[in-house]
């Protein structure tokens, strides 16, 4: 599924959008940014790991999963992480 062309093409959107940029709209933190943390998180966990080939994309995950409340999220989602399917 790492070959997968569709998610290879979202994130090779995002890699090149991110470039030069904080978070998706810019300087702001926005929805944009709430609505791409998953997908992001999920596709680095079940496709990836991309931080060699996509280091743009994944510097704007290190900067989403830095946030408090997406932090926040995470730790809290721990007790049931054994529950994701490999």
């Amino acid at each position: 599924m790492a070959d997968s062309p569709g998610y290879l093409t979202a994130l090779g959107m995002v890699e090149s959008e991110m470039a030069g940029k904080t978070w998706a709209m810019g300087d702001e933190f926005t929805m944009a940014d709430c609505a791409a943390a998953p997908s992001l998180f999920y596709g680095n966990m079940f496709f990836g790991p991309f931080r060699e080939t996509h280091k743009n994309a994944m510097a704007y995950l290190d900067r989403l999963m830095a946030r408090p409340s997406y932090a926040r999220a995470l730790e809290e989602a721990k007790p049931y992480m054994h529950l994701v399917p490999n």
